[in-house]
């Protein structure tokens, strides 16, 4: 039973720590949507989402209104189009009004986010695949609610070296025809290892091959909560500390399975996860970088702070598994840079670089997110960051993600302004030597030796 205590402070964390459920995700499915035919394709996709989402946002407004909770977004996320496109796109044009049309039938329902426009590509590529890719710049260009994922590793098949070359040169060419936007397109494109099948947050949602015809997946965000909570325990020993960011977890976790079960029980849906991940906005307030400095860093990117992120991460976890049985997608840290004002704070301050983002990323939930570059970074050097990224996620048997953004007219220390969630980043340098030979070589990285467990 709840009582009124845990009502009044549920209301506490909404009204002044910037609790939020972030994400109402609506997974559907299109592989029912395949067909020689292109057109008849895109007439199946539209009617198939549109049948499926037209309820999702009332049903959201519904939920917020009924019980004070607020609901950030209404997204939906759809088989990777690589699958559904393969038998019927003939060149990338053909791929581009596939995302046309997921663009279309998301502004007809009213969603901030459509994700799914992507391919699965950690061991090879297909033509298919090889066409989505290369149609990646033209589609975000030419769409506002589409968001892409390219997934090119793991650690059963190793890293596909092929796929993050190429992905090196897609990201600069949709810098480029983004760039009157601030290369704003870069923001809604995500290359992945180990990506998950059941991920709610954007860019990198996509509906998994191994998923229902539909389900509803629910991210909760609350890194407010936790701040305030640590705010009470200073100068207390790591057990403290722990204990109180796994009670905390518990609680925000709580409150995003009420959610996901009503959007189940009201869209008539099965209910997927909660994604219980600290997720941070340009709020004041609502940052994860402000809960490492709690916990005792003066700046993040201090001597300290990988630790204080993997303490972090694991409590948030450990508190989430217990308040729902089917906690998924990605639950843990978030450490985008242009998401979160302590982040910026710490890089403008010269605490924080590339490099040392890298090495948080080793204990994040994510990876290298919402990164400003200057604009004329080569291609070559945008695949190497991949690459070593892909390496940590491919070796520690974990999710990790690369959303750089070269922000094309723009160098190191000048700031780009995206708006809304995802906020403003000043632009970071990049190690200035080359890693052409590496990336050019061709091929597959293979997996690491412990892949044959099974």
């Amino acid at each position: 039973m709840i009582n009124i205590f845990e009502v009044a402070e549920t209301n506490e964390m909404i009204e002044k720590e910037n609790l939020d459920v972030r994400t109402i995700t609506l997974g559907i499915s299109l592989l029912d949507c395949i067909d020689a035919d292109l057109k008849l394709v895109n007439e199946k996709i539209y009617q198939k989402i549109y049948e499926a989402a037209k309820d999702l946002v009332a049903t959201g407004d519904y939920i917020s209104d009924e019980y004070g909770i607020p609901i950030v977004n209404k997204r939906i996320s759809v088989t990777p189009i690589a699958l559904v496109g393969g038998a019927a796109c003939k060149t990338p044009e053909d791929f581009v009004s596939i995302a046309r049309t997921l663009d279309k039938v998301a502004h007809e329902v009213g969603v901030n986010f459509i994700g799914g426009y992507s391919a699965l590509v950690s061991k090879g590529m297909t033509a298919a695949d090889e066409m989505l890719i290369r149609s990646i710049p033209k589609a975000l260009a030419m769409t506002e609610r589409v968001c892409s994922s390219v997934n090119v590793g793991s650690t059963k098949t190793g890293i596909n070296m092929d796929a993050v070359k190429l992905m090196g040169e897609v990201i600069l060419q949709t810098a480029e025809a983004t760039k009157e936007e601030d290369s704003l397109g870069c923001a809604k494109l995500v290359v992945f290892c180990n990506a998950p099948d059941d991920n709610p947050f954007m860019a990198g949602a996509f509906h998994g091959v191994t998923e229902a015809d539909k389900v509803i997946n629910v991210g909760v965000s609350g890194p407010g909560v936790v701040k305030t909570a640590l705010e009470k325990v200073r100068g207390e020993n790591f057990e403290v500390l722990c204990e109180t960011i796994k009670k905390t977890a518990f609680k925000v976790t709580r409150v995003g399975q009420l959610v996901a079960k009503e959007a189940s029980k009201c869209l008539n849906v099965p209910f997927g996860i909660v994604d219980l991940s600290l997720a941070p906005t340009p709020a004041i307030g609502d940052s994860v970088a402000d809960i490492l400095c709690e916990i005792g860093l003066e700046q993040v990117g201090a001597p300290g702070t990988t630790a204080a992120l993997a303490l972090l991460n694991d409590q948030v976890k450990k508190g989430g598994v217990m308040a729902s049985s089917y906690v998924g997608g990605l639950s843990g840290a978030f450490i985008p840079v242009s998401e979160d004002q302590g982040m910026i704070d710490a890089v403008t301050a010269g605490a924080l670089t590339l490099e040392k983002l890298e090495a948080m990323t080793c204990v994040c939930s994510v990876g290298l997110d919402m990164i400003a570059i200057p604009g004329d970074t080569k291609a070559s050097t945008v695949s190497g960051i991949i690459a070593d990224e892909m390496a940590i996620g491919m070796v520690n048997q974990k999710t990790t993600a690369v959303r750089l953004i070269p922000v094309i007219g723009k160098g190191v220390g000048e700031t780009v302004e995206f708006g809304g969630l995802l906020g403003y980043a000043p632009v970071m340098p990049v190690n200035s030597y080359g890693c052409d030979a590496f990336v050019n070589r061709g091929g597959r990285i293979p997996a690491p030796i412990h892949s044959f467990k099974n």
